[in-house]
């Protein structure tokens, strides 16, 4: 099967999220059942060495207000296609948000554009390669059907996955000549989306298939309360629809190889991860205490819960417990862990930004990861944080729900515990679990066999790869 991923970001080329991490992960598990993927992507500056090593495979002279070629080129394992149009990719800083902080004013035309090429790839526009199957994902590349259905002729299925259905990327009714779209897409059925135009709800009502990121992040998504507007739809769509969960890349998530560790470590030898833990303490200015450490890797913002851990600081210090934060976000919530920060000197420690190394070291160092996400399609970090022994305190929702064996009574007499969960999602809950997480810390005989069961616990793409291949071959069915 040729299988062509449309998609906004990559690991390791560039990266806002986890989005990154599965585009550059899951290609590689394909392989393994028998899968060619190559990958198209804006070409962004971070990828000028890619674009000038590569070769053109097929050009537009006129894509949204410019010329544009795509590239081929291999790195890192992946086959990847570039979309070079500089008047749409070729600027500083963010890929999404520009020097304000607003999203760039033309992101329609920019992602519209990634779809365009998308859908002109499953239609034959590359001489020797053309996809059985287009998997797009998230909004950005929600166009890719409709830009397919407006194609006289045989077109490849189109599996669109869901990584957050937050973000819809909607847009004024007014865009669509702009967007290249004909009169008759404006419709319930087709790109509308209340008066507006949705490159999501597009992507999910034209396609012949659709996944998301857990099987509890389905369930959820056919609620009001987590389906943002677009959950009839979903639940019109319920028969084509599928959770399949996020693996990680095992080979970079690695405790025993990791370049980013002071020192390796494996669930057989836990020795170097006390080094780790120093380094971390280090880093963060905090102070040796008798209690556990806890980390936090994670975007700011309300989805994310950090608003709960707030509340809960004066808990987790009055336990003995450090935090070790790395993230950046909404600047209410900096602020205010950099008052942390001050105000519970050599407990909390906060690093505004992101460092790819600092968080693999983080995972490593710390005893256990706060994950209280409000609501979180799949999540990543407590994968990561399992595979390194770092045990999640998470919310139950999603693929959080999906991945965490809370350590309940039950659960701990069948030695079959992994982390920590707590429901409902609110600050006393929150405050109780990082309480149970610090009176166990203090059973180091039961702290020590659920690290090592969460290092054994299988986080790998293995089964979702071959998940994902019967969803791409029942699109080819259908």
């Amino acid at each position: 099967m040729n299988l062509l991923f449309v998609a906004s970001e990559c690991t390791p080329f560039i990266k806002t999220g986890g989005l990154a991490d599965v585009i550059g992960a899951v290609p590689k598990a394909l392989a393994a059942e028998g899968v060619s993927v190559r990958v198209l992507i804006p070409a962004y500056p971070a990828l000028s060495d890619h674009i000038a090593s590569g070769t053109q495979v097929a050009q537009f002279d006129d894509l949204f207000g410019g010329r544009a070629r795509i590239v081929a080129a291999q790195a890192d394992g992946l086959d990847l296609l570039l979309l070079d149009a500089p008047h749409l990719y070729d600027r500083a800083g963010s890929i999404y948000l520009g020097p304000d902080g607003q999203d760039w004013h033309d992101n329609d035309l920019r992602f519209a554009a990634l779809s365009y090429a998308g859908a002109q790839i499953g239609v034959g526009c590359l001489d020797n390669w053309t996809p059985d199957v287009i998997n797009a994902h998230d909004w950005q590349a929600g166009l890719v059907p409709a830009y397919l259905r407006q194609h006289d002729g045989p077109t490849p299925p189109v599996v669109m996955t869901i990584h957050n259905i937050a973000f819809q990327g909607v847009f004024d009714a007014t865009r669509l000549g702009a967007l290249g779209l004909n009169a008759d897409m404006f419709t319930p059925d087709g790109v509308e989306y209340y008066g507006k135009i949705s490159f999501l709800k597009a992507g999910i009502a034209l396609s012949q298939k659709v996944t998301t990121v857990s099987p509890t992040y389905v369930a959820e998504l056919l609620t009001p309360d987590f389906g943002m507007g677009l959950d009839g739809l979903l639940r019109a769509r319920q028969s084509d629809l599928s959770g399949i969960l996020n693996g990680i890349d095992l080979d970079v998530w690695n405790p025993a190889t990791d370049p980013a560790l002071v020192a390796t470590y494996s669930a057989k030898s836990m020795k170097g991860k006390a080094r780790n833990k120093a380094e971390v303490m280090s880093r963060f200015g905090l102070t040796d205490g008798d209690g556990p450490l806890f980390c936090v890797v994670s975007r700011m913002t309300s989805q994310k819960g950090l608003d709960m851990l707030l509340d809960c600081l004066d808990d987790l210090v009055g336990h003995g417990a450090k935090l070790a934060l790395l993230g950046s976000g909404e600047p209410g919530l900096e602020r205010a862990f950099i008052d942390a920060s001050n105000r519970y000197a050599g407990s909390v420690g906060t690093i505004i930004g992101y460092d790819e190394d600092l968080s693999h070291l983080m995972q490593a160092g710390s005893d256990a990861i706060l994950i209280p996400s409000r609501f979180e399609p799949c999540g990543l970090t407590q994968l990561y944080g399992l595979r390194y022994g770092t045990l999640p305190v998470v919310a139950r929702t999603g693929g959080l729900a999906d991945t965490v064996i809370d350590a309940n009574e039950a659960a701990l007499l069948a030695d079959c515990a992994t982390g920590f969960q707590f429901a409902p999602i609110t600050s006393t809950m929150f405050a109780h679990t990082i309480a149970r997480a610090c009176a166990l810390y203090q059973q180091p005989k039961i702290w020590g066999a659920m690290m090592r069961r969460a290092m054994r616990h299988p986080v790998g793409w293995d089964l979702s790869a071959a998940a994902y291949l019967d969803v791409y071959t029942a699109a080819q069915e259908s």
